[in-house]
C-alpha cells in the first residue's frame, strides 16, 4: 500500500496553507499550460486519480464534463473535497493508485497532478488508466520532475582539471528518496524523465506533449520566489492518449 502521508495531521495542516490548497487551481502556475492540454470536456466522462481537495473534479464540471470522479488515498482531503462540493455530478472514492482497478473504456479523460511521484512503479497504474479510457482516450498528467526529485547534495568531488565542486545528484539512480518537506520521512520515488515517457509508451499511449514547466516572465514578476524554477523545473506536464 501506498504512504498516505496526506492523513498524516502536521503534513495535511502544512499543505493547507499551500497556495494551491487556499486558492485552487488559481494558485498553480502550472494551471494555465495544463489548461492547454486538455481535451474538450463538454459531456465527457472524467476521473481524477489523486484528486486532493477536489479543484479539478469541480472545473472539469464547469467545462461542461457529464460525470466526475475523484479518488484519493487519503480520507482528509476526501473529506475536505465533499465540503467543497455541492454538485451530484462529481462522487469521491477512497482508493490506492498503486492497487487501482478500473471498468473497461470507461472515461474519455483521465486527470491525475502530482501523484506519479509517489508511487514505486508505473506500470500497473499506467497499463489500468489505458484499458480504463475510450479509444482516443486522453491522459493529462503532471509528476515532479526528476530534476527536482534528485536533489543536488552536498559531497565534495575533485573533476579531471583539479577544480573541486560539491554539486552531486545521482540523476540516473533510481529508486526511493526520503524528504522532509512539511512533515518528516516523506516517501517519493525518483526515476529519469526517460523511465517515465518510455513507461507511457510501453503501456501503449501515444505521446502528445511534454512540457518541463517553467513560470513566465509575468508570473516571475508577481511572484518572485518562482525564479528557482527557471534554473530547476519542479514539475513535468505530459498529456498521451490511447
Amino acid at each position: 500500500m501506498s504512504q498516505n502521508i496526506y492523513d498524516n495531521q502536521a503534513f495535511f495542516d502544512g499543505y493547507a496553507q499551500l497556495p494551491r490548497s487556499q486558492f485552487g487551481l488559481d494558485g498553480a502556475p502550472e494551471w494555465a499550460s495544463i489548461q492547454a492540454m486538455l481535451p474538450d470536456l463538454a459531456d465527457k466522462r472524467v476521473i481524477d486519480l489523486g484528486c486532493g481537495y477536489g479543484w479539478f473534479c469541480r472545473s472539469a464540471r464547469a467545462a461542461g464534463a457529464a460525470e466526475v470522479i475523484g479518488v484519493d488515498l487519503s480520507e482528509k482531503m476526501l473529506a475536505r473535497a465533499r465540503e467543497l462540493t455541492d454538485d451530484p455530478g462529481i462522487s469521491y472514492r477512497l482508493g490506492d493508485l498503486e492497487q487501482l482497478a478500473l471498468p473497461s473504456q470507461a472515461f474519455d479523460l483521465v486527470y491525475s497532478s502530482l501523484t506519479l511521484h509517489y508511487l514505486p512503479d508505473l506500470a500497473p497504474l499506467l497499463t489500468a488508466i489505458h484499458q480504463a479510457l475510450q479509444p482516443g482516450g486522453w491522459l493529462v498528467l503532471t509528476t515532479e520532475h526528476p530534476i527536482y526529485t534528485c536533489p543536488v547534495r552536498q559531497g565534495w568531488f575533485t573533476d579531471s582539471e583539479g577544480q573541486r565542486s560539491w554539486a552531486v545528484n545521482n540523476y540516473h539512480n533510481e529508486g526511493q528518496r526520503l524528504s522532509n518537506w512539511l512533515a518528516d520521512g516523506v516517501l517519493k520515488y525518483h526515476r529519469t524523465l526517460g523511465t517515465t515517457l518510455n513507461a507511457l509508451m510501453a503501456a501503449g499511449f501515444a505521446l502528445r506533449h511534454v512540457d518541463e514547466w517553467g513560470p513566465s516572465v509575468e508570473q516571475i514578476a508577481a511572484t518572485p520566489a518562482l525564479a528557482e524554477e527557471v534554473e530547476r523545473p519542479m514539475m513535468v506536464l505530459v498529456s498521451a492518449q490511447r
